[in-house]
């Protein structure tokens, strides 16, 4: 039985750039989706595809890699976790790296990168963060 989603997302794509994977597959649900589909805009990854049916629905997940091969994600951290659940306001929504990374914040406005969470003055729950 899985009691984290998301840390599994979160290492299935982190273990699909490490060894260099073009894509990986994990189990479908709105959440993971939503996390994806930020990832996808702020251009860590490349694609991602729904696959199936009802229960047996499936989430493809293109890796985006530079022209030498480097993977675009090189780090991953899940933040928030079912034991310890972190929220942010939308003044201190936490910079990853200095910038250069990206938190997804989950607000009533739904999924959002930090920069875009600043911009509209809107807190939530801070579900990872990438660089």
């Amino acid at each position: 039985m899985m009691t984290d989603p998301i840390a599994d997302l979160l290492t299935r794509i982190r273990n699909g750039c490490h060894a260099r994977r073009d894509h990986v597959d994990v189990p479908w649900s709105k959440l993971k989706e939503s996390v994806t589909g930020v990832l996808r805009d702020e251009g860590y990854l490349r694609d991602f595809q729904v696959a199936g049916e009802g229960a047996s629905k499936a989430l493809t997940i293109f890796l985006r890699y530079s022209d030498s091969g480097q993977p675009a994600i090189t780090g991953v951290r899940r933040v928030s976790r079912p034991g310890l659940r972190r929220y942010s306001s939308a003044e201190k929504a936490p910079r990853v790296r200095g910038g250069l990374g990206v938190s997804v914040l989950s607000t009533p406005l739904g999924l959002m990168p930090d920069r875009e969470a600043r911009r509209r003055k809107v807190g939530g729950e801070v579900i990872c963060e990438v660089w």
